[in-house]
Formats: structure tokens, sequence, C-alpha cells
């Protein structure tokens, strides 16, 4: 069973991909289900979630800005109103969601910036993500899960069609919850060119300025 936990819809800031087509991509790429993580908000994920059937799955989630940086909740019911961080892994957890750190050591965007106590408070590191343009963010992230004993997972960062699928975990249950908190995956990713990031600036200067 193959997932992308980590996936924006055009509900996100600086998202584009229509809930409908995410869902056709994704099937089409050979997965077996998604997480929808739009930037402070589950809108997308409700939306995606119409188009789950019984052999495709939805999580729904969201990628907070916090006062520490971005913090992914997964299996969201509710939005989540807090920034301040530690208010916002509790207001995950009291949805009995699971907290992940995205992208941890990437220094081009805004990455947690987080000490060792606090990552005691997080289920999950992604330890692959396909945005992060340089190998050597994945490989810290990858290096400091190993070095701490923490629970690991994997997400494209999709904001584009190309992208979905590029990354994910794989797993053999029917249960994605279950698999990631006893950390019983197999992250796989490659890396997405840098251009999407480029299209990504300039969707967001678009949307300020017309």
């Amino acid at each position: 069973m193959k997932y992308d936990f980590h996936i924006h819809s055009k509900y996100s800031s600086d998202g584009f991909l229509d809930p409908k087509k995410i869902v056709k991509i994704a099937i089409k790429r050979g997965l077996n289900g998604i997480a929808v993580t739009d930037h402070d908000t589950i809108k997308g994920g409700l939306k995606t979630k119409e188009y789950e059937t019984e052999d495709f799955k939805v999580i729904i989630g969201s990628e907070v800005s916090t006062t520490k940086g971005e913090i992914i909740g997964l299996f969201l019911e509710q939005e989540i109103k807090s920034v301040e961080y530690y208010e916002v892994v509790d207001e995950i957890k009291a949805q009995n969601g699971i907290v992940v750190v995205p992208h941890p050591f990437d220094n081009w965007r805004n990455s947690a910036s987080l000490t060792k106590e606090d990552y005691k408070l997080v289920n999950n590191i992604e330890i692959f993500n396909s945005r992060c343009v340089e190998d050597k963010y994945n490989q810290k992230a990858s290096l400091f899960a190993k070095n701490n004993n923490l629970s690991v997972i994997g997400g494209s960062d999709a904001h584009f069609a190309n992208e979905i699928g590029n990354a994910g975990i794989i797993i053999e249950t029917n249960d994605p919850r279950n698999a990631i908190l006893k950390n019983n995956l197999k992250v796989f990713g490659k890396r997405s060119t840098p251009l999407n990031h480029v299209l990504t600036k300039i969707l967001k200067m678009r949307r300020k300025y017309f």
C-alpha cells in the first residue's frame, strides 16, 4: 500500500490543484491513499475526502504555521485555531491526530526550529520531502530520526500535478494511522524539479497582487 502524506490543494495559500483532480492523478500513479495538508486549513482535505472510495483513502490534514515553524497535523476533524507551537500540538492530539514535523532541516523554507524537548511531543518527522532542493536536508532529517529514535514519514509536498506521488510511505496494512504511529513503514521518494518552487512563488505573487 502506497501513500503520499503531503499534498496541497487549491485551498492552500500556494496551492493550485483541484481535489477531484488530485485523487484522479493519485490513483493513476498507483497510490492507495493521500493526505491533503493545506496551509492553515483543512478545507482542502474535507473537500478531497468526498472523493474517497473503498480502495482509496483520503486523510484530512493541515500544515500549520506556528511560533516555532511549520507543523503538520494528520487525521484531523476540525481546524487548528492556535499558532503557538505547544497549543497547536495539543489541538492536534485532542482530535486524536498525528503530529508531524515536515522538512525539518530545510533552510529554504519555514521549517520548524525545535529543541529535543519539543521533539518529545512529536509523533513523526518527515525524512523525505520531494521539494527539498538539496539532498542534505533529507539526509540530515533521516540521521536525526535514527539517532533520536523518532518515527518517520515521507511526502511529496506536491503543489502541482507532476509532483503527486513523488514521495510517501509503503505499508503492509489497511490501517495507515496505526502503521505511522508504530513506525511500521518504508519511506520512498524522488526529488521534484526546483522549477516547481519558482512556479509556486509566481502563483503566490499573482494571488497577492492581482
